[in-house]
């Protein structure tokens, strides 16, 4: 007859046959889950790591991450200057508009026309700049340092935000009809914004062709922007080619305002130079982001799927 070992065994039992079965006996489905039952009794407890011990190493992951996101994926920066009025807000002094650059864009692909463009200032750009110094305080500095990377406060890099209006190759003047012409064609540009409403005429300049590898920018604000058409020279209306951004300078596409909440939206982008009667419509023109705003669902999905197994990583094992 088989011995069986039962639910209720007595410790004595229990220290005889410490694997949950008689021994000698062989591995049944019923000796099998009174050996689970067994070893599950014995375990310790799982302990709960506090709050307080995990939260500095949710803050490094965090920071990490959000570092990492910005250097190479998409960053978000603070609008300085009222030049891209009223596209993007800032002033000096003022709370401007954060908006989110997309760095992955002209990995495949180079700056259009239309294009709202993040760029390293050129040196005929910022050979007359004084950046803002630092606190000498360091806690203040490190904050600041902290808060540039994660775009909560001014980068340290003279970065410029302007729009695409001509690339390599073309040739670019003002004005016919108060209209900037490039190629011949006079551009549709709804986005212009006029400060001063008694200034309605735009500045002209002569024919610049635009040397290839390059890109022609200037600001939406286009009586208070001072873009390719004065950058590096006098702007005395002679052609101008200090005033040209290297494609290579460019850091990405201003896609969508973040902040404040109030002014979330994504950016325009039509192309000036296309025929006004061949925009697409508003839901197409609306397409690409709506897209790109689905996709980022499964990223969000699998940085959750990666967060859970990197907690699961840090907790501690049970003891046995």
């Amino acid at each position: 007859m088989v011995a069986q070992l039962p639910h209720d065994a007595p410790e004595g039992d229990r220290a005889r046959f410490p694997d949950g079965r008689p021994s000698g006996q062989p591995w049944t489905p019923d000796t099998r889950n009174r050996a689970r039952r067994h070893r599950g009794a014995h375990r310790a407890p799982e302990k709960k790591r506090s709050f307080w011990r995990e939260l500095p190493i949710l803050l490094v992951v965090a920071f990490l991450l959000t570092f990492l996101i910005q250097q190479f994926v998409a960053r978000v920066y603070v609008i300085p200057s009222g030049s891209m009025e009223q596209t993007l807000h800032g002033c000096t002094g003022c709370t401007g508009d954060r908006v989110l650059v997309d760095k992955m864009t002209y990995l495949f692909t180079d700056p259009a026309p239309g294009d709202v463009v993040v760029f390293k200032g050129p040196e005929a750009w910022t050979e007359n700049d004084v950046l803002e110094p630092r606190s000498d305080n360091v806690f203040v500095r490190a904050l600041q340092t902290v808060g540039s990377v994660i775009g909560m406060a001014p980068p340290d890099e003279r970065d410029f935000v302007k729009r695409v209006i001509a690339v390599g190759g073309q040739t670019v003047w003002c004005c016919e009809a108060n209209r900037v012409v490039v190629d011949g064609n006079p551009l549709a540009e709804p986005y212009i914004y006029w400060e001063n409403a008694s200034r309605k005429t735009q500045e002209s300049f002569k024919p610049v062709r635009v040397p290839e590898g390059t890109i022609w920018v200037m600001g939406d604000n286009r009586n208070d922007s001072c873009d390719s058409r004065c950058q590096g020279n006098l702007n005395d209306g002679q052609p101008n080619l200090r005033g040209v951004v290297p494609v290579g300078n460019v850091i990405g596409k201003a896609r969508a305002i973040v902040l404040p909440p109030s002014r979330w939206q994504s950016i325009d982008d039509p192309n000036p130079q296309v025929n006004e009667r061949l925009v697409a419509a508003p839901w197409q023109q609306g397409l690409p982001f709506g897209v790109g705003f689905a996709a980022a669902w499964p990223t969000l999905w699998l940085g959750r799927r990666f967060g859970t197994r990197l907690g699961a990583a840090f907790r501690p094992k049970p003891r046995r």
